[in-house]
């Protein structure tokens, strides 16, 4: 007789463990508490990184293509296809871990661009893609999505005709979009950005004073980006005759989701229910004796739908219980339970020092697993 069916879906623990070592770590101290558990072993992502990893466990099949990267150096950016959808990461293409040493600079948050992001979109096209999928977390940009626009077509110009060159800084000088040169086949295609956050596009919330430090940016280069990041919308809402800079989600890195959803007609959707919804999980959960979610910090983020909690939802939808595995819990007992989460276990009580939390994440997890093991056996 085999026993009880355990799905583990963590997202990463963030400058720790992948998702896929978390959900490791668990298992071994599940299988010392339950040797006979049936372990599911589902590592999740919630559209940034670790989201092609994700589909391609689940029957997407691999694809490479060479583009320019965030400052314009050629790489090779991985995505996914499975029929008619294509799953890519932003960060493949213009991601903080593709610029050179020593890493962000204001340099680089002033002049990166996404134009590699456009390209891929334009390859998975080429692959038969009618459904693009794109995952906007770990971006090293603040050009509004113009970049990517540009990588499919459009044009960007000054007001004597001439082409803006890449980066967010210089669509201070943008004066006219020319969309006449777009691909045609984006016309028939459905375009999706898994976005999990809702700041606009420009302001004390927008996509240079939130995110643009994370970037490199220093004071002086975030006022100089919102200020381009202006200049550009009132651009677009020129060619489109629609000012979309202050929806939620405009902002999400560095504004591309303004640019994408603004022009193309991208639809912006919280990235853990899609990628679910992708990957079937609810097929996946649907019986279980139990799903242990987890993340590094469960916090008033994830509240909102993101990583654990937006898979507990789904999982309460199809009757299975949740425990969280986390790096530290900042809601309170009560929050957690109104998210679904049966028990949360923050490795913080385990080990009260946060570095030696991260540096000792996967033997706390262990014990962690153990305990969930075990606690689960009680109640059987």
């Amino acid at each position: 007789m085999t026993g009880p069916r355990i799905v583990l879906a963590p997202d990463k623990f963030k400058g720790s463990l992948s998702a896929a070592e978390v959900a490791a770590a668990l298992a071994r101290g599940l299988r010392r508490a339950l040797p006979d558990a049936e372990l599911v072993q589902t590592p999740i992502a919630d559209g940034g990184e670790g989201t092609v990893d994700l589909v391609l466990a689940h029957g997407f099949t691999p694809r490479t293509c060479e583009v320019p990267g965030p400052l314009g150096q050629p790489v090779a950016a991985r995505y996914a296809v499975r029929g008619d959808t294509a799953v890519a990461e932003m960060s493949a293409a213009a991601g903080l871990g593709l610029l050179p040493p020593p890493g962000p600079t204001e340099r680089t948050a002033l002049h990166a661009t996404t134009l590699g992001v456009g390209r891929l979109v334009a390859d998975a096209l080429d692959a038969g893609a009618r459904r693009v999928v794109l995952g906007v977390g770990g971006s090293a940009t603040t050009d509004g999505g113009a970049g990517a626009l540009v990588g499919l077509g459009a044009r960007v110009l000054t007001a004597d005709g001439a082409e803006v060159p890449p980066g967010g800084a210089v669509l201070a000088t943008a004066d006219r979009l020319d969309l006449s040169g777009l691909d045609p086949r984006l016309a028939g295609t459905e375009l999706v950005v898994a976005c999990d956050v809702d700041n606009p596009l420009t302001g004390p919330e927008g996509a240079a004073a939130v995110y643009g430090p994370q970037k490199g940016a220093t004071p002086d280069a975030v006022a100089t980006l919102d200020a381009a990041l202006a200049r550009w919308a009132d651009v677009v809402a020129a060619a489109t005759g629609a000012d979309r800079r202050g929806e939620p989600g405009a902002g999400a890195a560095g504004g591309i989701a303004f640019g994408l959803s603004s022009v193309l007609g991208a639809r912006l959707t919280p990235g853990v229910r899609l990628l679910l919804d992708l990957t079937g999980f609810a097929d996946t959960v649907r019986g279980a004796a139990l799903v242990v979610v987890g993340e590094g910090s469960l916090d008033a983020q994830s509240l909102r739908g993101k990583g654990p909690i937006g898979l507990a939802a789904l999982a309460h939808e199809v009757g299975t219980p949740v425990v969280a595995a986390v790096g530290r819990s900042l809601i309170s007992p009560e929050e957690a339970r109104a998210a679904g989460l049966g028990a949360t276990h923050p490795l913080t009580d385990l080990e009260p020092d946060p570095e030696r939390c991260m540096t000792e994440a996967a033997a706390l997890l262990e014990t962690v697993g153990r305990r969930i093991g075990e606690d689960l056996r009680a109640r059987h």
